[in-house]
């Protein structure tokens, strides 16, 4: 009987759960090949902390590195959306030594607000990477509490 001796591949093992994953979410193996993985698809989409506060709501988002003016602000139906696209482009140029990268690329997040807000009172600021955006509650969404007896 012969020893064999064989090589560990990391990548086979993530490959395997690759295959697991697209076997669990419904991927059938032909596609998977042809269709990038759930692995090879994530897209960037600001963190966001919603502060529920007595009169307002306040949205926080990061947005490191994004220009103001590439900032899009919306509210419609009771959803804020926020939208925005980067483009940054590095160079160096030394003796011998040439260094060039380039980021292009855009975002979108959409959430839904818990009250009715008054839109034309929305208020947004951007500053060291953080946009808030202060969202003032509608007086019949600060009225609507009703304090419930319990039986």
């Amino acid at each position: 009987m012969a020893n064999w001796l064989a090589r560990w591949d990391p990548f086979k093992e993530l490959e395997e759960i690759r295959d697991s994953f697209d076997k669990f979410f419904g991927r059938s193996l032909a596609l998977k090949r042809s269709e990038p993985s759930i692995f090879e698809t994530t897209a960037w989409v600001p963190s966001i902390d919603m502060i529920d506060k007595k009169d307002s709501i306040v949205v926080k988002a990061e947005i490191p590195g994004v220009d103001k003016k590439n900032i899009k602000v919306t509210v419609s139906d009771g959803v804020l959306t926020i939208k925005g696209e980067t483009k940054r482009e590095e160079e160096e140029k030394k003796e011998n030594y040439y260094y060039s990268e380039r980021y292009y690329g855009s975002f979108s997040r959409s959430i839904e607000l818990p009250v009715e807000v008054e839109k034309d009172k929305v208020k947004a600021n951007y500053k060291d990477g953080i946009l808030t955006i202060t969202l003032p509650k509608s007086k019949e969404a600060e009225s609507k509490e009703t304090e419930i007896s319990i039986e």
